[in-house]
C-alpha cells in the first residue's frame, strides 16, 4: 500500500512550489546573477511560510542538475544559456519539487518543447497498476521522435514524508522495472532531454549536501558545523552557502563536511553534467496517483 499523506497540506505545498517556480523563472535573464536568483527564490518560498525542500538549482547548458550557487558566486546568465530551475517548498514533512526549463537563446525552442511533451506523454501513463518502465518507455519514444535521446541515469522518483528521492526510480527509457504505481502514491514525473548521448556524469562543482546520521566529530568547529545542520536542516538537502551565514569561512565548513563524510553522516551531490556535452533540458511535475490516472500537485 501507498504510504499515507496529508494531502491537503501537501497541495499547499505543490502550490507554493509552482509559485516559486514561475517566480524563479521570471528572474532569470541575461546578465542576472545566480546567486541572486536562488536566494530570491528561496526567500520566496520563506515569505509563505514555507523553507526550500532543497536548495534551488539553476543548471546551465550541459549541466542537468545539482547546480546552486556557491558563496559569493559571481556567475551571471549569458544569452547563449539553456538554464533549468529545479525546486520545491516544505512544509512540515510535506515535500514539492517540480523543474522548467529557460532557453535564453531563443536556439533550443525544439529541445525544450520535447522535455515539455515527453513529460505530458509520461504523465498520461501515470496511474494505479502502471508499470514504470512503461512511463520510461512512452518518454523516450518521444524524446526520438523528437530528434532527441533521454537521458537514461536521470529520471523521476517517489516521494515520501520527509524524503525527497524515495523508493522507486521512474526511468526515461524502457529500463525493464515492472514495479507497478500504487494508488495514494506521491511521484515526481521528471523528464530529462538532451542532444547528447543520453548519459551523465558528475561534475567538478560540489555545493549541495545532506547529512544522514548522528555523528560525534572530534575538531570542535566541526561538530559546531554538524549541530547548525542537525538544528536547522535536520535530513533534507542543504547548500553550503546556507552554512557560510552563521560560519564565514569556507574553508573551514569544508573542513567539517570533509570530516562528516569520513563518518559515513553526509551524502554529497555535485553536479550531473552530459557526459558528450550535449545540451540538456528537464521538465518535472509533482502528482499523487489516482486510479485511472494522476493529480498534479505542483500547480
Amino acid at each position: 500500500m501507498a504510504e499515507e499523506y496529508d494531502y491537503e497540506k501537501l497541495r499547499q505545498v505543490g502550490k507554493v512550489s509552482y509559485e516559486a517556480l514561475q517566480y524563479a523563472k521570471g528572474l532569470v535573464k541575461p546578465g542576472a546573477k545566480l546567486l541572486d536568483v536562488c536566494e530570491k527564490a528561496e526567500e520566496f518560498i520563506r515569505g509563505k511560510g514555507m523553507v526550500p525542500a532543497f536548495p534551488v538549482n539553476l543548471s546551465i547548458n550541459e549541466s542537468a542538475a545539482h547546480y546552486t550557487a556557491a558563496i559569493n558566486d559571481t556567475l551571471q546568465f549569458t544569452a547563449n544559456d539553456l538554464v533549468k530551475v529545479d525546486l520545491g517548498a516544505r512544509l512540515d514533512d510535506a515535500l514539492g519539487d517540480c523543474a522548467v526549463t529557460v532557453d535564453l537563446s531563443g536556439k533550443h525552442a525544439k529541445l525544450v518543447e520535447a522535455a515539455e511533451r515527453t513529460l505530458e506523454a509520461a504523465l498520461s501513463r501515470v496511474k494505479a497498476g502502471a508499470e514504470l518502465n512503461s512511463i520510461g518507455r512512452e518518454v523516450e519514444k518521444q524524446a526520438i521522435e523528437s530528434g532527441f535521446q533521454p537521458i537514461r541515469n536521470l529520471g523521476g522518483h517517489a516521494i515520501e514524508r520527509e524524503e525527497l528521492h524515495a523508493s522507486i526510480f521512474i526511468p526515461n527509457f524502457d529500463n525493464g522495472d515492472t514495479t507497478k504505481l500504487e494508488e495514494g502514491q506521491v511521484v515526481a514525473i521528471e523528464t530529462f532531454i538532451t542532444t547528447g548521448e543520453g548519459f551523465v556524469v558528475d561534475g567538478d562543482t560540489l555545493q549541495i549536501f545532506q547529512k544522514t546520521g548522528d555523528a560525534n566529530p572530534r575538531a570542535e568547529e566541526a561538530r559546531k558545523i554538524s549541530a547548525e545542520i542537525d538544528r536547522s536542516y535536520a535530513t533534507y538537502p542543504f547548500a553550503l552557502r546556507w552554512i557560510a551565514k552563521s560560519f564565514p569561512s569556507e574553508f573551514g565548513i569544508r573542513r567539517a563536511l570533509n570530516e562528516l563524510n569520513s563518518l559515513s553522516v553526509l551524502q554529497s551531490f555535485p553536479t550531473l553534467v552530459e557526459r558528450s556535452k550535449g545540451m540538456v533540458a528537464q521538465a518535472e511535475k509533482e502528482v499523487i496517483v489516482e486510479k485511472g490516472g494522476c493529480a498534479v500537485v505542483t500547480k
